[in-house]
């Protein structure tokens, strides 16, 4: 059965970031942002265990997950509700994932185990500018493009260790 479409696989693509959510041992919300996350197959959603141990502690106590993925420049992405298990080095989904990471990001990541997700449920998430605004997709991306283009060349990022910004 096919859960995750092309359109899920080509957001998750493109955003590069993800949000994902677990509920702590007190019941308040963690979220906690992903950059490892990846489509496994046409059900599950993957992501690598590399600096989260409170989303770890809290998906071993309780293994309910939202994940949230948006192309920042389309405004539309995909809300993914499942439940999670884990897969340690030698299992297939920790050497796929894992080959990814070290093509990405070269060595040295931590790449402790990954969170399998088995999705359940995926809801659309999208722009106000769509339901009310009759946003067009191109016109919308190019707009939030230039957006962030103009915002980077204005404001200079920053250093983020030192907060220095760039002379």
């Amino acid at each position: 059965m096919t859960i995750i479409d092309q359109d899920m696989r080509d957001i998750i693509d493109r955003a590069m970031l993800a949000f994902a959510a677990t509920v702590c041992e007190d019941g308040s919300p963690n979220l906690s942002p992903k950059g490892s996350v990846r489509v496994y197959d046409d059900e599950h959603l993957v992501f690598m265990d590399i600096a989260s141990p409170t989303t770890i502690a809290n998906l071993r106590r309780d293994p309910r997950i939202e994940i949230n993925v948006i192309d920042f420049f389309s405004r539309r992405g995909y809300r993914f509700k499942g439940r999670t298990r884990f897969a340690p080095p030698g299992a297939p989904e920790y050497e796929w994932l894992n080959s990814w990471l070290l093509e990405v990001n070269g060595p040295g990541y931590p790449a402790n185990e990954v969170v399998v997700v088995d999705v359940e449920r995926v809801l659309p998430i999208l722009s106000p500018a769509y339901t009310w605004g009759g946003a067009e997709q191109g016109a919308l991306t190019e707009a939030w493009e230039e957006r962030y283009r103009t915002t980077i060349a204005e404001h200079k990022l920053g250093d983020p260790v030192t907060g220095e910004r760039e002379a």
